[in-house]
């Protein structure tokens, strides 16, 4: 081997560090595309006269093509089949033309549902992507470093409502050219970056031939830990963006935007939402201390305590009380998430870890479905008691988690 050969083959190991930095970026870019449509709110419903159900539909959509995208690279083998980095930057150039295209030619909700429904499908290609880009980049401290990631991810769901407060005098369209210029920056990032050396690389669809029978991802759920794993992150699903959709609702119908008004309704949004991305980077360092399992259900626990709390004395808390409450459920609505991922992972042998990741976010997102459009429409019925609505999640989450891992455990055999 040459020197240049070598140096090349050492370079992932120098690059390590920086490559879950770089990632994480690229992730923040990338999701920027999620919640674009809700940044443009104000405007959608002025332009297109919207409800907040109308709205949630919009989400709704972006939630459908995910799901779809997630399901076809799990079960047709792609996410392993392929190398995440290619996946990621076709996905994240696709996703920001047809974000796009949304604000250029959508003319009312049937259109706009379409493209929102393709920008999903392509958001399918970046963050279980990302994730396993970070498996493949730092494998020995996956709780933090996909903390990390869910973290950008947090912010970029967040970005949109910053975008419109900062904006607040642009037109709506220029919110979403914002996000489709910020995911093809990520799409770039990923580009140079390239895969790390901890996974196998991806063989393309016609060296598979030939090969040994490659193994399904639903071998993944008869792994009791993984199983486990998976009930906390689908408990947690429920919750988190059924929560993410409404929290301008629940800052418009509360005291807060009154009592508040320099920062306005999306700059209150945005500091609910972002104040997530903290919560993930602190589980992250906890998580290397006491454990993934035991942050995870701790930050399920608290956010279902929170929603719990503002269901119940919404009424009776002064606007400071609400905030607070709201800032602490925004921290750990989400605080959960990267670390039930690095479980999930973990469980996982190498050759499933892509396909079961994708799977797990596809019946996660199925489960965001049915969630964000229920909370919506209760919401346009009976206004804040519809956040009972997201107390559920965390419950089934925690239960879910606790009968799984006990049946995991075999029982001692007699002498």
């Amino acid at each position: 081997m040459s020197a240049q050969d070598s140096g090349r083959a050492d370079r992932p190991a120098r690059r390590g560090g920086g490559a879950v930095a770089t990632i994480a970026v690229a992730q923040l870019f990338g999701t920027s595309l999620w919640f674009s449509a809700n940044g443009a709110a104000p405007g959608l419903r002025h332009a297109w006269q919207a409800s907040a159900a109308d709205i949630g539909w919009l989400t709704s959509a972006v939630q459908a093509g995910f799901i779809l995208g997630t399901l076809t690279l799990a079960v047709a083998g792609l996410a392993d089949r392929y190398r995440a980095s290619r996946i990621f930057v076709a996905s994240a150039i696709a996703g920001a033309l047809f974000n796009a295209a949304f604000a250029w030619f959508a003319e009312g909700l049937a259109s706009g549902l379409l493209l929102r429904f393709l920008v999903g499908v392509c958001l399918a290609g970046i963050y279980p992507m990302g994730m396993k880009l970070i498996v493949g980049w730092a494998p020995e401290r996956t709780g933090a470093a996909l903390a990390q990631l869910v973290a950008m991810l947090t912010l970029g769901t967040a970005l949109p409502h910053l975008l419109r407060e900062v904006g607040s005098d642009w037109p709506w369209q220029w919110i979403l050219l914002a996000s489709s210029a910020l995911a093809l920056l990520g799409a770039l990032l990923i580009h140079r970056l390239g895969d790390g050396p901890h996974l196998p690389r991806g063989r393309g669809a016609s060296a598979s031939r030939g090969a040994e029978r490659r193994p399904s991802v639903f071998e993944a759920f008869r792994i009791p830990r993984f199983r486990a794993a998976a009930w906390g992150y689908f408990g947690h699903m429920w919750e988190l963006y059924a929560f993410w959709t409404v929290v301008p609702l629940l800052v418009l119908h509360t005291p807060l935007a009154g009592q508040y008004p320099g920062l306005g309704v999306s700059g209150l949004a945005f500091a609910i939402i972002a104040v997530g991305a903290l919560g993930c980077l602190v589980g992250g360092v906890l998580s290397r201390r006491v454990g993934s399992a035991r942050v995870a259900l701790a930050a399920l626990a608290l956010s279902g305590a929170c929603a719990l709390v503002f269901a119940l004395y919404w009424r009776e808390l002064s606007a400071p009380a609400i905030g607070l409450l709201l800032l602490l459920w925004g921290a750990t609505v989400v605080a959960d998430s990267p670390q039930f991922s690095a479980l999930s992972a973990k469980a996982c042998p190498p050759a499933l870890v892509g396909a079961a990741l994708a799977m797990q976010n596809s019946i996660g997102f199925s489960i965001t479905v049915v969630s964000i459009a229920a909370t919506t429409a209760l919401f346009e019925h009976i206004g804040l008691d519809a956040a009972w609505l997201l107390v559920p999640g965390p419950v089934v989450g925690l239960l879910g988690f606790a009968l799984a891992s006990r049946r995991g455990v075999a029982p001692p055999r007699a002498p």
